[in-house]
């Protein structure tokens, strides 16, 4: 049965019920107190014959109810169903791969408004989910291409000109081969990130901070890129590869996106008021304030930011992005006044008992 048959046979009982106790309260409250013989203006009147005639009457009027019941609560059921329509047809349609579909139903803030409002809001996200997934899976095949492109054209003059230097072809072949590496890699951290499939424990930021410098520190020489860090304790709760990954990729984004010499890194950690705030600034070009909110898109490359041979797959900060958001936390980029940029990773802190001037005893 549908829930609208469902919901009349229960409106039309709850009537009939309801009309068997009046009847009922009616025979034993007033028919029970009527003398055996009553003596009227036309004559005697006796308790059993208005019994006989009490008894069709009654039935007449439960007929009555009945219909009543069942009609009131077939148009009634209708009514209070009807929100409910508009949420099984858009529930269809987006199972039919339409995602732009939205109920926005109208009236009093009942729960099937506030059903259908959070209806709107999950479709709304998905839109966005599957919108990005395709951009991402576009982008990222674009990616992968390149270098598979390359290869099959270094192998074709290879093939072609047995005279070339092998060395040279081997050369270009492992450079193209350890980036398609790298984007590979990339590409899977930024898939576990989004899928947030990882074990929470205590990680201590700060030391994530001084592993990614140390290890980092041949590049920055290389440029001439000093690094500065300092800060305290800084207790998080998350994944501590996924936490570093995010802190190594902090630290070389603002190491090869420098000045071509003399430039500077300031990595910074601490605790405020119940979150845990990584902030790393570099020197560098003055950039745009419409470049700086497309910095965490997949591949976004742009001409204003230096390229070098260290300069990444193009995911640096979109993997930063995901990082932050599965740990609960936001990132925050600004452009620093004369040139660079200041990025902020706030995260939730382990516990407000934790003090930020002392470790505490197994902590990681």
């Amino acid at each position: 049965m549908s829930v609208r048959l469902k919901f009349t046979l229960s409106y039309a009982g709850f009537v009939m019920v309801a009309g068997v106790l009046l009847l009922s309260a009616v025979w034993v409250f007033l028919l029970r107190d009527v003398p055996a013989v009553v003596a009227t203006a036309g004559g005697v009147l006796q308790r059993s014959v208005l019994a006989r005639n009490f008894a069709p009457a009654a039935g007449s009027v439960l007929v009555f109810l009945l219909a009543f019941g069942l009609l009131g609560g077939w148009v009634l059921a209708g009514r209070m169903l009807a929100p409910l329509t508009h949420i099984t047809d858009a529930a269809r349609t987006a199972a039919d791969g339409s995602l732009s579909h939205r109920i926005r139903l109208e009236g009093p803030e009942d729960e099937f408004r506030e059903l259908a409002d959070a209806f709107d809001t999950m479709l709304a996200r998905l839109e966005a989910h599957v919108a990005a997934q395709r951009r991402f899976a576009a982008n990222a095949s674009h990616e992968l291409r390149t270098p598979l492109a390359i290869t099959q054209a270094l192998l074709e003059v290879a093939r072609t000109d047995p005279a070339k230097n092998p060395r040279e072809l081997f050369d270009r072949l492992h450079a193209v081969n350890a980036r398609a590496i790298d984007l590979t890699e990339a590409l899977l951290v930024l898939s576990r990130a989004e899928q947030a499939t990882f074990t929470r424990e205590r990680v201590d930021l700060s030391l994530l901070v001084e592993e990614a410098v140390e290890t980092l520190l041949p590049i920055a020489e290389k440029r001439g890129v000093a690094i500065e860090d300092f800060g305290d304790v800084t207790p998080a709760v998350g994944s501590a590869a996924l936490l570093l990954q995010m802190t190594t990729n902090l630290v070389h984004n603002a190491i090869v996106h420098n000045l071509p010499e003399r430039g500077t890194v300031w990595v910074d950690t601490g605790v405020r008021s119940g979150t845990v705030v990584l902030t790393v600034e570099n020197s560098g070009e003055v950039l745009s304030p419409q470049l700086v909110p497309t910095l965490t898109e997949p591949f976004r490359r742009d001409t204003e930011r230096l390229r070098t041979d260290h300069a990444g797959v193009g995911l640096g900060l979109a993997i930063v992005k995901s990082i932050a958001e599965v740990h609960d936390g936001s990132l925050t980029i600004t452009p620093r006044r004369g040139g660079g940029l200041r990025i902020t990773v706030e995260l939730p802190a382990f516990g407000p008992a934790w003090s930020p001037h002392q470790r505490p005893e197994g902590f990681r």
